[in-house]
């Protein structure tokens, strides 16, 4: 099966809302640790979504 999932999206708007905290005067700082403790959550949510279906046993 082909993955055809498609993350441009996502990507958008993580840049939009990083450019958005930063006009609004967000320290840089604040938004790098921001990113690093939203790393671990959305990597097991990407993960776990890429898992769909590897359980299933077809004999």
């Amino acid at each position: 099966m082909k993955n055809t999932r498609n993350y441009g999206p996502y990507a958008i708007a993580v840049a939009i809302a990083v450019v958005g905290a930063l006009a609004l005067g967000v320290p840089v700082s604040s938004l790098a640790v921001l990113g690093i403790v939203a790393v671990c959550p959305l990597m097991m949510f990407f993960m776990m979504r890429g898992m769909h279906g590897m359980g299933d046993d077809h004999r």
